[in-house]
């Protein structure tokens, strides 16, 4: 922190010392294409062993070492000696992160940072050397965010007036401990987009005569309404109309909602408040909604859940299960049991003879209960690749319900889902909690 506050103190310096310079060079809007290369192997080498070590062993990174990538940027001047820069960047790379193994393969690094240039030289000058720090974000895979301290130093030179080169590079600080450090080096051109100020000329001003245009006795000069007539309490203008209903502010009673002559400039009343007015409304003392006339929304079997809301409209139920009834308690710790002693062939969806008798009981729960439904939901631990464990866990998912289907249960009240492993209920790092992460979960619901 300390080695970014000083570069910022001198940036600071170099720009006051060049204040004095007249305006006249502010840089123009500007868009940039950039050829990258971003370097997460140097900043190791150098927290690691330190500047004079990694120089005199030559251990910063070859250039081969780097990961390419093209970036855009968008550049516009504040003032003479200072520019702002907005840069996305893409690199296809596989990132270093903090606490996990590599993926061993390239994804999609993007970067966004906005940086002050603070300049040594104003445009004038064909070349003019500059210092950065400003603030960015990151995005891996679509899945890993990270932020970051862009510090940097870099050089611009002067195309014709109307295009840069600019070479720069940057390091590139963690804000997230996730994250590492990287140097990001970038070399592009710039070109400008917007167009040079011009001298726009004085127009004399013209000292009208007083005249009153529209002949309503009030000259235009204190007339808010020169081109109509009005009259003196509304500044020459005619009585105002504030709701555009037809009906003037002075005979309106409503005068900033539109309404009607019946009811004196005033909207048609909606007693209940339902947003339904009480010519159109049903039920004009209970509140409703426009989709049933101003009623409320209908209750067919009376237990306080609506039918909009309500999963089992002709059967009484509570809210607190969507409008069906609740299961029954001692129901749903016997599919608990049952799930239990599932078992299956070690890395197969085959089922183990053993598992039979507990999906037996299964079956006989749910034609006892013909209002209710089943979700199998299908676990492994981490063991192995996490692809391969979601097509496992799908495939047991798949095993059950082909088993309880073929029982005689209608599939449309069955569903079956692999999660994979990610989501244990135990410790993955021990042989406990593994097998207890490997697991078959069966779910009842009443809708």
């Amino acid at each position: 922190m300390k080695k970014i506050s000083f570069l910022f103190l001198i940036a600071l310096l170099v720009n006051t010392a060049f204040a004095q310079e007249k305006p006249d060079y502010k840089k123009r809007p500007a868009i940039g294409v950039h050829f990258t290369l971003t370097d997460f192997a140097s900043p190791v080498a150098l927290r690691a062993n330190g500047l004079p070590s990694v120089m005199l062993n030559k251990g910063l990174a070859k250039a081969r070492q780097m990961s390419p990538g093209i970036a855009l940027s968008y550049i516009k001047g504040l003032s003479n000696h200072v520019d702002i820069q907005g840069r996305l960047s893409g690199t296809f790379l596989d990132l270093p992160i903090n606490g996990r193994q590599k993926f061993d393969s390239d994804f999609m690094f993007a970067e966004a940072d906005m940086s002050v240039m603070l300049k040594a030289l104003s445009d004038h000058y064909w070349a003019t050397p500059y210092l950065s720090v400003g603030i960015g974000a990151s995005n891996y895979k679509g899945v890993y965010y990270g932020a970051f301290l862009p510090v940097g130093a870099g050089i611009q030179v002067n195309l014709y007036d109307e295009a840069f080169l600019l070479l720069n590079t940057q390091y590139r600080i963690p804000v997230a401990a996730a994250n590492n450090y990287h140097f990001f080096h970038s070399i592009g051109f710039a070109g400008n987009i917007g167009k040079a100020l011009a001298v726009v000329p004085k127009v004399p001003v013209v000292i009208a005569i007083p005249k009153d245009t529209d002949g309503d006795g009030i000259f235009d000069k204190d007339d808010v309404c020169p081109a109509v007539k009005g009259i003196a309490k509304y500044k020459g203008c005619p009585i105002p109309d504030s709701d555009k209903d037809g009906i003037n502010d002075d005979e309106d009673k409503c005068i900033t909602q539109p309404g009607t002559q019946k009811y004196q400039g005033c909207p048609v009343p909606d007693t209940d408040g339902d947003g339904v007015n009480d010519e159109e409304d049903k039920c004009p003392t209970v509140k409703g909604v426009a989709r049933y006339e101003g009623c409320p929304v209908p209750d067919t079997d009376g237990d306080s859940v609506n039918d909009e809301e309500d999963k089992c409209k002709d059967v009484v139920g509570t809210a607190k299960n969507q409008g069906c009834p609740e299961i029954a308690e001692a129901i749903i710790k016997k599919m608990e049991f049952a799930a239990k002693k599932v078992l299956f062939e070690t890395g197969s969806a085959k089922l183990k003879t053993v598992s039979y008798k507990p999906l037996n009981d299964v079956v006989a729960i749910l034609k006892e209960n013909q209002s209710v439904s089943l979700d199998i939901e299908g676990h492994t631990d981490n063991s192995g690749k996490a692809d391969k464990n979601q097509a496992l866990s799908q495939s047991r998912a798949a095993a059950v319900l082909a088993y309880i289907k073929a029982k005689g249960i209608d599939e449309a009240r069955l569903t079956a889902t692999g999660y994979g492993q990610d989501q244990p209920v135990a410790d993955n790092t021990t042989a406990v909690g593994k097998s207890q992460n490997r697991r078959v979960e069966l779910k009842l619901r009443s809708f």
